[in-house]
C-alpha cells in the first residue's frame, strides 16, 4: 500500500488502540483475537446480490461484537490502522506484479486492522484490498526510469511517487507517507510503513471458502482481521468478513430511530486530534437514532486515527484552517451507516457458520444496485479529478452515483466534503474499485467497533436502554474462529523490510537521473501543470526555502519531519530534502 495506504492502517491501527484504551482493553486481550490463514484468492466471483432489506425494530441477525475481525471486538475500540499496502503490485511505473487495477495488484491482504485480535482491535486502516496505498488508477504526466538497480516512476513535477527494487514495491503518497510492499515465495503479503507499522497477510480456507488472516502490528500493538478475497473485472480486492454477528434483536435496535432525541457527551474537547480537526467535524448536539451516533463515532475515529499517525509522523503540529463538514453531508453518511446496517443484518441472518458472500457484502453490490453510496477517505489517495491530480486524505467524504459500467476498474465519484486542503468540495475524481473496497472495509470495521461500544454503553451517559434481547453478547464466527494465530515476529520483519526498502530505494533513486532510461507512464497525454504562482521565477526542484517563498509568500503551515520538511502554501505543498525542494503537489 502506499504511504496512503500504509497509513489507512496505522490508523486504524491508532484507531483500535485508542478504542482499547477508552474501554479498558489491553494489548494482550487484543491479541488474544484472531483468525487463521487463508487459501488462494477466488478468481470468479458470485453476482451481487439485492441490496439487503432493513431489520425489524428489535430483531436482527446475530450481529458480530463490534469490529468484527477474528475475535470479538471490545466495545468502541476505535482506531482505525492505516490501509497499509494494499495487494500485490501495479503495472504502473515499473511497480510489482502488473495488475489491471490502475496501481493496485491482487489483494493478498484482506483487510485492514492487525490480526491479532480479529474482531476487537482498534479498526485499522493499514492494507486495502489489492492496491498500493496511497495512489488510485493511473495518473497522467507520469514517467519511469529503469536502471540496475531498479524502476522509478516520478509525477508530472518529478516527485517519486513509486520505486520497484529487490522485488518490493515502494509507493510514495500525499502528504510523505510511504507504503511498502512484498509477496514472498509461500504467497504471503507483507506491507510496511516507514515506521515499520504494517501487516502480515495469509491465506486460508473454510469450506472450501478463500479467507486472509492479516496481523496487523501499529503502535506496538498486533492484532487480527479476516478477508475474503473477490475479483472484479480482472482486479483482486479483499472484503470484510465480520468475526462475530450479535443477535435480531440487537440489529434492530442500532437500526431503527429512539423513541426520543438523547445528547451525549463525547469529551473530545480537550484533546489534540479534535483541536486540529475541530475546524472540520462537530459532533451533533442530540441524537435521534443510533446511526446519527454511529455517524460521529465513524468519523471521529477516522479522524482520530489520521491525527494519530500524523503525530508519529510529526506532522500535526499546528492548528489547520479546514472548511466544515456541512450537515447534508453528515446525514448522507447516516444513511449509508443505515445501508451498512442492514447489510450486515442480512449476512448474521444467515447464522454464525455460513461464510459471507463477498460479491454482495463489498463494493460490487454497491457498484450495480443502482443506488448512490457515500465513502468516508479512510487513507490518503492521489487521484485524478476534472481539475487535476489531487490528493483526498483520512475524513474526507465521496459520494458515488449509480451508472459505473461493468467491471470497471474505476468509478467516478463527487467530493461531498473536504478539508480544504487538496481535491475541492464538488470536483469529480476518478477512484479505483480497490480503494473504494478498503473504504466501505473500514467503515464496517469501525461500526463494528462503534456497535461493540454502543451496546455497553446502552442505558447509560444518556444512551437508551436497550431491550433485554438486544443485550446478548456476539456470537463468533466460524470462519473466524478457525483462522491462522497472529504472527510472532511481525514487529521484527516489518522493522526489517524498512529498513531494507531504505537502502533498496537510495540505490534506485541514485540511478534513475534523466540518463537512466526513461519512458512514459501509462497515460502518455500529459496533463499540463498548473501555471507557476509567478511565471518569472518558476518554481523548480532544487530551489531553497527561502527562494520558494520569496515567490509564493509565507507558507501556511510546516511540517517538520527532520531532514525533511513540507512546506503548506494555499494552492501547493513543497517538500524539502537537506534544505532544497524535491517535490510539488
Amino acid at each position: 500500500m502506499n504511504a496512503i495506504g500504509f497509513r489507512h492502517t496505522a490508523s486504524r491501527g491508532y484507531i483500535k488502540i485508542i478504542v482499547a484504551a477508552m474501554i479498558g482493553l489491553s494489548p494482550a486481550a487484543l491479541l488474544a483475537q484472531t483468525p487463521k490463514p487463508a487459501a488462494k484468492p477466488a478468481v470468479a466471483a458470485p453476482k451481487p446480490a439485492v441490496h439487503p432489506a432493513a431489520p425489524a425494530a428489535g430483531r436482527g441477525t446475530a450481529a458480530p461484537a463490534a469490529g468484527r475481525g477474528t475475535t470479538a471486538p471490545a466495545a468502541g475500540r476505535g482506531t482505525s490502522t492505516p490501509a497499509t499496502g494494499r495487494g500485490t503490485a501495479t503495472t504502473n511505473g515499473g511497480r510489482g506484479t502488473p495488475t489491471t487495477n490502475g496501481g493496485r495488484g491482487p489483494a493478498t491482504n484482506t483487510g485492514r486492522g492487525p490480526a491479532t485480535n480479529t474482531g476487537r482491535g482498534p479498526a485499522t486502516n493499514v492494507g486495502r484490498g489489492g492496491a498500493v496505498s496511497g495512489r488510485s488508477g493511473n495518473h497522467a504526466g507520469e514517467t519511469t526510469s529503469h536502471s540496475a538497480h531498479g524502476d522509478v516512476t516520478r509525477g508530472p513535477h518529478g516527485d517519486v511517487r513509486d520505486v520497484h527494487a529487490h522485488g518490493m514495491d515502494i509507493h510514495h503518497g500525499p502528504g510523505g507517507s510511504r507504503t511498502i510492499e512484498r509477496e514472498r515465495a509461500d504467497h504471503s503479503r507483507v506491507v510496511s510503513d516507514r515506521y515499520g507499522h504494517g501487516y502480515i497477510q495469509r491465506g486460508y480456507s473454510y469450506h472450501g471458502s478463500s479467507f486472509v488472516h492479516r496481523t496487523y502490528y501499529v503502535g506496538g500493538v498486533a492484532y487480527g482481521r479476516v478477508y475474503q478475497p473477490y475479483m472484479w473485472g480482472g482486479i483482486s480486492m479483499n472484503v470484510y468478513a465480520p468475526g462475530f454477528y450479535y443477535g435480531p434483536a440487537f440489529y434492530g435496535w442500532a437500526y431503527n430511530p429512539w423513541a426520543a432525541p438523547i445528547s451525549f457527551g463525547w469529551g473530545f474537547a480537550g484533546n489534540p486530534w479534535y483541536g486540529y480537526y475541530g475546524g472540520y467535524f462537530t459532533p451533533y448536539p442530540v441524537y435521534a437514532s443510533p446511526s446519527l451516533w454511529l455517524t460521529d463515532y465513524l468519523v471521529s475515529q477516522t479522524l482520530q486515527a489520521a491525527y494519530a499517525a500524523q503525530a508519529a509522523n510529526a506532522q500535526a503540529n499546528a492548528q489547520a484552517n479546514f472548511t466544515p463538514m456541512g450537515p447534508d453531508v453528515k446525514q448522507q453518511i447516516a444513511d449509508e451507516v443505515h445501508r451498512q446496517i442492514a447489510l450486515e443484518n442480512s449476512e448474521a441472518g444467515a447464522g454464525a457458520q455460513a461464510a459471507p458472500d463477498p460479491g454482495s457484502s463489498g463494493i460490487a453490490r454497491m457498484l450495480s444496485d443502482n443506488t448512490a453510496h457515500v465513502f468516508v477517505v479512510s487513507a490518503a489517495l492521489n487521484v485524478q479529478s476534472n481539475a487535476g491530480d489531487c490528493a483526498v486524505t483520512e475524513g474526507d467524504v465521496l459520494q458515488l452515483r449509480p451508472g459505473t459500467p461493468p467491471s470497471a476498474p474505476s468509478a467516478n465519484l463527487t467530493v461531498l466534503a473536504t478539508k480544504g486542503q487538496d481535491c475541492q468540495r464538488g470536483a469529480t475524481v476518478t477512484v479505483g474499485v480497490a480503494d473504494l473496497q478498503d473504504m466501505q472495509n473500514h467503515m464496517r470495521e469501525t461500526l463494528d467497533l462503534g456497535l461493540a461500544d454502543l451496546q455497553k454503553k446502552q442505558g447509560q451517559n444518556g444512551i437508551p436502554a436497550a431491550p433485554a434481547a438486544a443485550a446478548a453478547p456476539p456470537v463468533q464466527t466460524a470462519f473466524a474462529a478457525i483462522a491462522p494465530p497472529p504472527d510472532p515476529n511481525v514487529a521484527t520483519e516489518l522493522s526489517a523490510q524498512t529498513k531494507e526498502a531504505d537502502q533498496a530505494e537510495q540505490e534506485a533513486l541514485k540511478d534513475s537521473g534523466p540518463s537512466a532510461g526513461s519512458s512514459a507512464g501509462p497515460n502518455p497525454e500529459p496533463v499540463a501543470p498548473a501555471t507557476p504562482p509567478n511565471a518569472k521565477n518558476p518554481l523548480t526542484v532544487g530551489q531553497t526555502p527561502d527562494e520558494v517563498i520569496a515567490i509564493l509568500g509565507q507558507p501556511v503551515n510546516i511540517v517538520d519531519m527532520g531532514t525533511k520538511k513540507i512546506y503548506v502554501f494555499k494552492d501547493l505543498k513543497v517538500t524539502f530534502t537537506a534544505g532544497k525542494a524535491t517535490a510539488f503537489q
